[in-house]
């Protein structure tokens, strides 16, 4: 365990995330390792992937559920110096993940054709959805397990671990990906069914990794058959921080489902940009989310010590460094958009090229409101009530969703205005975000001097 109670908060921070930030780097490069290499298949295999690839943030909902309660639980017991506490936190979460993935596999596998034909552009894009999605399950099942070790592990002030197996198991999927997407090496390819097989072949050696770092290296936690018995107690302290925070990726599922189903009109071009797109401007905001990770167990180690003080520096470090970042983003993406989006494409994607690139540019002056709101959801997972990050996040149903379906159906509407509506909503969002966080702070901190 790292104690994150006692020195600078601004070393704590650049040194938890970083390493969270590198992970992510290499977590995002499973999504655009495969879209680099499907991108060669065709309009209809980028919009059917990308649209069932959406179902990972319903799996990554579930795993937030999971993820930020033990996260916050096994951080503040670690600032109160509660190693049973955090032991029994954690075996809990495994038992937990078990169940999960197996709810995963059967909703996935008994839904999937269902979904990607509600958002399929055409039969083409549909089926190439629906081959992806049959090889990819079984990864996104195993996601609860790594994240489950992972929270405990981050929680514990410990991000090092947690990124050297990202960066393998990226590694193992960057090999697999040409060889079971293209063929190489054996003639046989696979197309869309090998782009999922090869991020679950993946995931499949993350999962060892972890489980012989647990065995023989950590020491504040570990499994333990006994405390892995259930215990709904321990559930229900677990669910209470993590339902609401995992609500919001479930919003973000609804949001992108949204988006996919508005711009459906007007082709497979259209949604395979916005397929690339949006996934180019999840690698972009990568740092932001970093920094973002960090302040959770940070913050919660100090709440967790009662030392509120260094809770509210923690905000105040954290904001400005994640202000900083997005503003180099936005200038990025305002001068250079088409070559971000270049590698995933050739010319006969001009089309779905110019939308990603238009895409970038117009919700690049969002970046900074985004930065914002990922910190103070990393506030709110601190603190150990997430229910005012969720009340933030779904505002946009009303500001976001239900304003596009009008314009979506109206005769002459363009993307872009969809667009300019996601950027107007994204920042009433931060705003939204900021005045609840000062609620929060006004009823739960108590100044108390750093000792």
């Amino acid at each position: 365990m790292q104690d994150l109670t006692r020195g600078p908060i601004p070393r704590h921070l650049a040194s938890m995330a970083a390493p969270i930030a590198i992970g992510m780097l290499f977590q995002t490069l499973y999504v655009l390792v495969d879209l680099f290499f499907v991108s060669r298949l065709g309009d209809a295999a980028i919009a059917g992937v990308g649209a069932a690839a959406n179902v990972s943030f319903l799996v990554m909902a579930l795993t937030q559920v999971l993820g930020i309660g033990t996260t916050t639980l096994i951080a503040q017991a670690a600032g109160r110096k509660d190693q049973a506490d955090a032991q029994l936190v954690f075996n809990q979460s495994l038992l937990l993940a078990a169940l999960c993935a197996a709810f995963t596999l059967l909703a996935g596998y008994g839904l999937s054709g269902l979904f990607t034909r509600a958002l399929g552009a055409d039969a083409a894009s549909a089926q190439a959805g629906d081959q992806y999605l049959m090889w990819f399950l079984p990864g996104l099942a195993l996601q609860f397990a790594i994240v489950a070790m992972g929270s405990a592990l981050r929680g514990s002030g410990l991000a090092m671990p947690g990124m050297v197996v990202q960066v393998v198991t990226v590694i193992i999927n960057a090999i697999l990906a040409p060889v079971l997407i293209a063929g190489w090496g054996t003639g046989h390819p696979l197309g869309v069914a090998g782009a999922g097989l090869a991020t679950t072949l993946a995931m499949v050696a993350g999962v060892a990794m972890l489980y012989a770092y647990f065995v023989k290296l950590e020491t504040w936690v570990g499994f333990d058959a006994h405390a892995m018995r259930a215990r709904p107690q321990v559930w229900k302290r677990i669910l209470a921080i993590g339902l609401p925070a995992g609500g919001e990726f479930a919003l973000m599922f609804v949001l992108i489902a949204a988006v996919y189903f508005i711009i459906r009109p007007l082709g497979a071009y259209a949604q395979a940009g916005y397929g690339i797109g949006s996934r180019v401007m999840q690698a972009v905001f990568l740092p932001a989310m970093a920094i973002a990770f960090a302040v959770s167990p940070i913050a919660g180690q100090n709440m967790g010590a009662k030392l509120h003080d260094r809770v509210r520096q923690t905000f105040v470090h954290a904001a400005l460094a994640s202000s900083g970042v997005m503003l180099v983003l936005t200038l990025l993406c305002q001068w250079m958009p088409e070559a971000l989006v270049r590698p995933f494409g050739h010319g006969h994607d001009a089309q779905a090229l110019a939308v990603a690139a238009e895409f970038l540019r117009i919700l690049s002056w969002n970046f900074l409101a985004q930065g914002l709101i990922f910190t103070c959801s990393g506030m709110f997972q601190a603190l150990g009530n997430t229910l005012p990050s969720l009340l933030s996040s779904a505002s946009r149903l009303f500001t976001f969703v239900l304003p596009g379906l009008w314009l979506g159906s109206r005769h002459g509407f363009h993307l872009e205005q969809l667009w300019h509506l996601s950027v107007a909503t994204v920042a009433l969002q931060a705003a939204t975000s900021l005045w609840l966080l000062r609620g929060q702070f006004q009823r739960r901190l108590v100044a108390v001097p750093a000792v």
